[in-house]
């Protein structure tokens, strides 16, 4: 079979077949559908895992019956055969390319569902203009790609745009996606609010952190400040306005979680708990772990010096991370949602990075 493995063992097909044998008995097992959301992931799962080592043997076996027909071509001096192999060789590299991308996603939490959060950081109501504009790209991006997204809560601005939007995303590596923008975004525009016309500079904030199963996290009761109010969101596209928003605080960390979503405050309570705990555990996996930004990257002001991507409409359009170097000039089409090349650019600096520290810990 074909053997494609990555460097930092990013891919390993041996591996995805001891996994798919255990999903398949999990979900043979009457009793998983006891809990609904694990049946449809490991349903999810299997059915993806089937898809990928089914290509990697077709892909196998077509290189194989393509190598055989190419050398019977040469020795028959037969072009038009030879052109016809070349051509399987194309279709083949295409496959090659889907599963290398699919590489790509070897990190730990890459297939969790992601809480994703947008804040407006420094530059006043320009900043949470940006910050509007930033969660429409996301949503676009999110629908274009077919994910499931729950907006959580959206606060409004107090003249234009918003303080800050939650949303929980689930779908084939919904983390592991998200998690290259997490950080600082920079823009650079002339300012719709300034009467006098001239260049601003404003920042926003994403954080993103992967959900976690409830009873992996505790949370005592006590521990809790939860305050109930009436829903202040957008509305529209946004959010659904209700009567019974809900802000759990933990009182040990400062750790705090509006959702209004929902229209009933038993359902905003239970969704708040659930961001809640994964905070938690994302606070608890820092703390273990000696390089902090290695998971979470510094989360501090959304302000000058702190940036991962800057977006510079005037006065030129372009677009670069200054993570990958990756530039584009379409500024429209990626504040439309298309963020594709920033994506997997960024996945491809993340193996990248991690080969080097791999070759850097190895004896040799």
């Amino acid at each position: 079979m074909l053997a494609l493995t990555t460097p930092g063992g990013s891919f390993d097909v041996d591996q995805k077949e001891r996994e798919l044998a255990a999903l398949r008995e999990e979900a043979s097992t009457p009793e998983l559908w006891n809990d609904p959301k694990r049946a449809t992931e490991v349903n999810r799962k299997l059915a993806r895992y089937e898809q990928i080592i089914s290509m990697v043997q077709q892909t196998s076996e077509t290189l194989d019956d393509g190598e055989v027909l190419l050398e019977l071509a040469v020795e028959e001096d037969d072009p038009t055969a030879a052109d016809e192999v070349f051509q399987e060789f194309e279709a083949i590299e295409r496959e090659l390319a889907e599963l290398e991308l699919e590489s790509l996603y070897f990190g730990p939490y890459d297939d969790h569902t992601a809480i994703f959060s947008v804040h407006a950081g420094a530059g006043g109501v320009d900043a949470q203009d940006w910050a509007e504009m930033m969660l429409r790209m996301y949503l676009r991006y999110l629908e274009d790609k077919g994910f499931q997204v729950e907006v959580d809560e959206v606060t409004p601005g107090d003249e234009a745009g918003i303080k800050s939007a939650t949303l929980t995303v689930s779908g084939e590596h919904a983390y592991g996606v998200l998690e290259g923008e997490r950080g600082v975004h920079r823009l650079v525009r002339i300012s719709p609010f300034d009467a006098a016309s001239r260049r601003h500079t404003s920042f926003a904030g994403v954080d993103v952190i992967p959900e976690v199963e409830e009873e992996d996290v505790e949370v005592s009761p006590d521990d809790l400040r939860v305050e109930t109010f009436r829903s202040q969101g957008a509305g529209g596209q946004h959010v659904n306005v209700t009567d019974s928003a809900v802000r759990l605080t933990h009182l040990p960390t400062g750790v705090a979680v509006v959702c209004q979503a929902e229209r009933s405050q038993l359902q905003n309570r239970a969704r708040a708990m659930a961001i809640l705990k994964a905070r938690l555990a994302e606070l608890a996996r820092k703390e273990r772990m000696k390089h902090l930004d290695e998971i979470r990257g510094d989360q501090d002001e959304a302000a000058w010096g702190r940036q991962i991507r800057s977006y510079v409409l005037q006065p030129y359009q372009m677009i670069k991370d200054l993570r990958t170097n990756l530039e584009v000039g379409n500024v429209q089409g990626v504040l439309d949602g298309d963020i594709d090349p920033f994506v997997e650019a960024y996945l491809q600096w993340r193996r990248e990075r991690q080969e080097q520290s791999g070759a850097q810990a190895s004896p040799d």
